[in-house]
């Protein structure tokens, strides 16, 4: 699986937001000044962050973005989730027993390693909280 800019700058506008939010609502334009990605291209993240339960939005001149619950419960993994459409490595590791994806759909016996490489790979992102980034940023 290759992870989109949306995973990615997802996750640091996500941190950006944590480190911010404590003098109030951190508003988009600041945070696409510090992460050097467009307001357009935020504002779209912050819809599927939203959707997700991750972060609450205040309309208004006072208005912007704060977490939805402490970074201690939020993982890179609930990033992805909220921003990639897939987030298993290929086609036939989506679940369905048979992929219909290749030319050997449904007797492939390679079929379970990649369904495990993206359960691995799901796990190293939900093994690191957003708190976890917040005490790196020393």
């Amino acid at each position: 699986m290759r992870l989109t800019t949306r995973s990615r700058y997802g996750t640091r506008l996500v941190l950006d937001i944590a480190l911010n939010q404590d003098k109030g609502w951190v508003n988009t334009t600041d945070i696409a000044r510090r992460q050097k990605i467009s307001q357009k291209y935020i504002e779209k993240l912050i819809t599927g962050l939203r959707r997700s339960g991750l972060l609450d939005s205040k309309r208004g001149p006072f208005g912007g973005h704060k977490l939805a619950k402490p970074a201690t419960d939020i993982t890179v993994g609930d990033v992805v989730r909220a921003l990639e459409e897939k987030v298993m490595i290929t086609h036939c590791a989506e679940g369905e027993p048979i992929c219909g994806e290749c030319s050997l759909a449904g007797e492939c016996v390679t079929q379970f390693v990649w369904i495990e490489a993206g359960n691995v790979l799901m796990q190293t992102l939900d093994g690191y909280r957003l708190s976890d980034l917040i005490s790196r940023q020393g």
